[in-house]
C-alpha cells in the first residue's frame, strides 16, 4: 500500500513539473532526483534515532501519520492550482512542503517497517552473520526476496493506474487516491497488533547515539593514520574477530567478543562493522544513478515517441515503468524454482549464489540495459532527423514507445538480483540492535545516487552547453537532446563500478 502511494506520486512527478508547473526538462529531472535523493537519505538519520531512542512500532505509526499529512497537502496543492493557476509562487511553496513532509514520513516508515517485519521471523543473533549455508540466513534471504515482490506489486499498481488517472482525470484525484490508500494501510497495520512480536529496544551497551558518532570519528581517524602504525587497534580487533567468528553459535565465543554480555556490543566495534560496508556502498552508487532514469529521462523519452493504441487511446509514458515491476512479479518465482536449483548444481552452494554474486549479476544487467537505451535513443534521433528533411512537424516521432520495453525489463531483472541482494547484505552485516540502520544504509545508496544523478545532470548540462551545443545534451526539444550520449556515459561509468566491485569481492574471498 505504501509503495502504491509513493509510486503514484513519484513515477509521474516529472510530467507534473513540466506540464503543470512549467519547468524545463533538466530542472524537472534535477528536482525529482533531489527529492528522491533526500527521501532515500533521510532514513539513515531517522532510523539511527529509532534504533537508539525509539522502538520500531512507535516509529512506524508516527511516520505514517506524517506521511499521510504530506499526501493530503500535496492533493490540496494540485486542487488549488486547478482553480488558480496564476498563483505559481504559493503553489510551488506548498508543493515543496508537501513533498518533504512525505520524505520525513517515509524516512521513518520504510526502514522501521521492513526491520519490524524481519523480526517477526525470530532472530536471536546479536552479531552480524552472513554464512551463506546457514538455514536462518536462507530464511532471511527468502523474506527480503518476497518482501520486494510485495513492494513491486504495489509499485505496479501505482505506476500503471495512477499515471493514467493523473494524465486523463486530473492531478487532484491522482494525488488523492494515494493519500486514501495510505490511510487504509495504517488501519490494516493496526489490525495486526495482537499478532506482532515486539522485541525490547535498548541502547547498545548503554551508550547514547552521540557516543556512537564519536566512535565513528575515532575509527575513521585511526584508519587514516594506519600507514604510520604497523600494528594498531584496528588490527587488534581484526585478530580478535578471527579468533571469535562472528557467525559462531558458541555462547562463550560471543561473550568473549562482547566482553560484557551477549546483549551488548561496544560502540567502537559497532562503528567498525558499519564502516566495513562503505566500499560496497560506494561501488553501488552508479547502479543507483541508473535506477533513477525510468522516472526521469526514460519518461521524457517516451513522450517523444508514438504512444497510440488504436485511434484514441494513448499510453501514458510513465506507465511503461510498470514493465519493471511486471518483470519482477513474473520472474521472481522463477528465480526460486528454476534459476537457483540450476545454479546450485554448479556452485554446490545451498543458496545457489552468494549475496555478493547476486549483487554483481544485477549490476552487469543494468549496464546492458543502458547500452540498449542508448541504441534505441540513437535510432529515435535518426528518425526525427529524417522527419526534418521531409518537413514533417510533429512533437513525437513515428517510432513506437514499445521499443523502450527491453531497457525497462532488463532493469527489472537487475532489481531481482541487486536490490534484493543489497537488502540482505546491509541487513545481515550490522549488529541486531542496528538492523533498522542497516536497512537505512541500503536506502541511502539510492538517496546519494539520486543526488549524484542531479549533480551529473547539472555538470553535463553546463559543459555541453558551454562547448557551443545549442541546448546541450538535455535540450527541452527532445529531437535536439542527446540522451544517447548520456546513456553511454552511464553505461561506461557503471561498467567501471562493476569491475571495481568484482576485484573487491575477489580480494575479500582470498583474504577470507
Amino acid at each position: 500500500m505504501e509503495r502504491f502511494a509513493f509510486k503514484g506520486v513519484a513515477s509521474n512527478l516529472v510530467t507534473y513539473l513540466t506540464d503543470v508547473m512549467k519547468m524545463s526538462n533538466s530542472s524537472a529531472a534535477k528536482t525529482v532526483n533531489s527529492w528522491v535523493g533526500f527521501t532515500s537519505m533521510l532514513p539513515l538519520i531517522v532510523a539511527t534515532l529509532a534504533d537508539f531512542y525509539l522502538d520500531k512500532y512507535s516509529t512506524i505509526l508516527a511516520s505514517a501519520v506524517l506521511y499521510v499529512a504530506g499526501l493530503f497537502v500535496l492533493t490540496s496543492t494540485a486542487i488549488r492550482w486547478s482553480w488558480n493557476p496564476m498563483n505559481k509562487i504559493s503553489s510551488a511553496s506548498s508543493l515543496s512542503w508537501s513533498l518533504y513532509m512525505i520524505s520525513l514520513g517515509q524516512g521513518g516508515y520504510n526502514p522501521s517497517l521492513q526491520a519490524f517485519g524481519a523480526e517477526q521471523l525470530g532472530d536471536d543473533d546479536e552479531l552480524p552473520c552472513t554464512n551463506d549455508n546457514d538455514p536462518s540466513s536462507n530464511k532471511k534471504s527468502l523474506f527480503f526476496q518476497w518482501w520486494y515482490f510485495g513492494v513491486c506489486c504495489g509499485s505496479l499498481l501505482g505506476v500503471s493506474i495512477m499515471s493514467y488517472i493523473q494524465d486523463t482525470l486530473g492531478w487532484g484525484l491522482g494525488f488523492a487516491i494515494p493519500a486514501i490508500a495510505m490511510v487504509a494501510s495504517i488501519a490494516m497495520f493496526l489490525c495486526g497488533n495482537r499478532f506482532y512480536t515486539r522485541k525490547q529496544e535498548r541502547n547498545i551497551d548503554g551508550k547514547s547515539f552521540e557516543e556512537i558518532v564519536q566512535a565513528v570519528k575515532a575509527t575513521v581517524s585511526k584508519m587514516i593514520n594506519r600507514r604510520n602504525k604497523p600494528i594498531n587497534d584496528y588490527n587488534v580487533v581484526e585478530l580478535e574477530l578471527q579468533e571469535n567468528a562472528l557467525c559462531s553459535r558458541d555462547p562463550e565465543a560471543l561473550q568473549g567478543f562482547g566482553e560484557d554480555s551477549d546483549e551488548s556490543i561496544h560502540p567502537i566495534r559497532a562503528a567498525k562493522m558499519v564502516l566495513h560496508l562503505l566500499p560496497v556502498w560506494v561501488m553501488l552508487l552508479m547502479f543507483a544513478v541508473i535506477f533513477q532514469q525510468p522516472a526521469t529521462f526514460f519518461t521524457k523519452q517516451g513522450m517523444a515517441m508514438r504512444r497510440n493504441i488504436g485511434t484514441s487511446f494513448k499510453i501514458p509514458p510513465a506507465a511503461l515503468q510498470s514493465a519493471i515491476t511486471v518483470s519482477i512479479i513474473i520472474l521472481m518465482p522463477l528465480y526460486d524454482t528454476c534459476f537457483i536449483p540450476l545454479v546450485r548444481v554448479l556452485t554446490k552452494n545451498k543458496k545457489g549464489i552468494t549475496v555478493m554474486q547476486r549483487i554483481g549479476i544485477g549490476m552487469f544487467l543494468s549496464v546492458i540495459a543502458m547500452v540498449i537505451a542508448a541504441l534505441i535513443e540513437r535510432k529515435r534521433l535518426e528518425i526525427s532527423k529524417e522527419m526534418v528533411l521531409f518537413e514533417s512537424k510533429s512533437e513525437s516521432v513515428p517510432f513506437s514507445i514499445f521499443w523502450l520495453l527491453p531497457q525497462y525489463i532488463l532493469l527489472g531483472i537487475s532489481d531481482i538480483f541487486t536490490v534484493v541482494g543489497m537488502q540482505e547484505f546491509f541487513y545481515s552485516e550490522v549488529p541486531v540492535r542496528m538492523r533498522t540502520t542497516g536497512i537505512a544504509l541500503y536506502t541511502s545508496v539510492f538517496g546519494v545516487g539520486s543526488f549524484l544523478s542531479a549533480l551529473l545532470i547539472s555538470l553535463i548540462d553546463y559543459f555541453t552547453s558551454s562547448r557551443g551545443l545549442e541546448n546541450g545534451w538535455f535540450s527541452d526539444d527532445m529531437n535536439e537532446a542527446r540522451l544517447d550520449k548520456y546513456y553511454w556515459f552511464l553505461a561506461l561509468s557503471s561498467a567501471i563500478s562493476l569491475l571495481t566491485f568484482v576485484i573487491y569481492c575477489r580480494f575479500l574471498k582470498s583474504r577470507t
